[in-house]
């Protein structure tokens, strides 16, 4: 049996995430098109004949602007001193700059066995990889370096083979069945913060944050139903407006479209209550940072 931890690194945005959820099977770390989408350490764990990786999802590497930025990175670094494999994620349609060359440098100073993976390459010409594999080679002595479109699936089965040649001889960690160590209330919260994202636009995603009140299984049995009661935190008071929208609309499409996530991952009815709050400098509160779990 081959096992051990391939930990999953990259700029916000190269989808990480996205590989991550292909790789399991299963929807447990959310996805969007804004920058800094998984501000926490997501555990992903794939279980089959010939041992068990252990993924872990981590927030993009980026230069940290305030308390909850250097928190997602201490996630980060921390993740790197556990690991048996990096994968890095590069998006593979832009042109290489600041960003990718600071990601890199963070390899390279750990000096980590890394598989480089070239994402998103269904939005690229194929003959552009040569040039872009040589520029990558030339940077570091990667194990491999493998072309790879997580969206569309390609090359994630090579992906897949290649780990395994690179992981120890050891017995699982985990038991087969379980995919991820997050709880059902903290998926929650990150369920309903995506699709807050993919409503809000600017500077509003990097200010919004959603924080479970309430999480009341008493019904499950019974009813067949969750109570969930979550506030979705902004910064300044005339954030709250744009959250809500004319007539409370946006809140409420938000709340419909997340609560049929939530009764797909809890597999019951639930009954959702959103409501929105200024807190305000939250970003950088250590008691409202602790209470969303970053850093954790």
């Amino acid at each position: 049996m081959k096992s051990g931890t391939a930990v999953i690194l990259g700029r916000p945005n190269s989808g990480k995430s996205t590989l991550l959820n292909a790789l399991v099977g299963q929807k447990i770390s959310i996805v969007s098109s804004k920058p800094q989408t998984t501000r926490h350490r997501i555990l992903g764990i794939a279980s089959e004949d010939r041992g068990q990786i252990v993924f872990v999802d981590t927030p993009g590497i980026h230069k940290p602007a305030y308390r909850m930025n250097q928190r997602m990175l201490h996630t980060v670094y921390g993740e790197l001193k556990a690991l048996d494999l990096a994968l890095l994620v590069v998006d593979a349609s832009i042109r290489f700059g600041s960003g990718e060359n600071f990601v890199l440098e963070t390899v390279k100073k750990a000096h980590l066995r890394t598989l480089l993976l070239l994402n998103k390459i269904d939005r690229i010409a194929k003959p552009k990889l040569l040039p872009i594999m040589q520029q990558y080679g030339s940077a570091y002595d990667f194990l491999e370096i493998l072309p790879i479109s997580a969206r569309t699936g390609e090359n994630l089965g090579l992906l897949l083979e290649k780990i395994f040649d690179y992981l120890p001889e050891r017995e699982p960690q985990y038991e087969p069945d379980l995919i991820t160590d997050r709880s059902e209330r903290f998926l929650a919260a990150e369920f309903i913060r995506e699709k807050l994202l993919e409503r809000v636009r600017e500077e509003l995603p990097y200010v919004c944050a959603v924080l479970i009140r309430e999480f009341d299984e008493s019904g499950r049995e019974k009813k067949n139903q969750v109570v969930i009661e979550a506030d979705i935190l902004v910064e300044k008071r005339s954030q709250q407006g744009i959250v809500l929208g004319s007539g409370a609309s946006q809140l409420r499409d938000l709340g419909i479209a997340a609560r049929k996530d939530l009764e797909q991952l809890l597999d019951c009815k639930v009954y959702l209550g959103l409501q929105v709050r200024t807190a305000r400098n939250w970003r950088n509160d250590d008691t409202i940072l602790d209470q969303l779990e970053l850093g954790v």
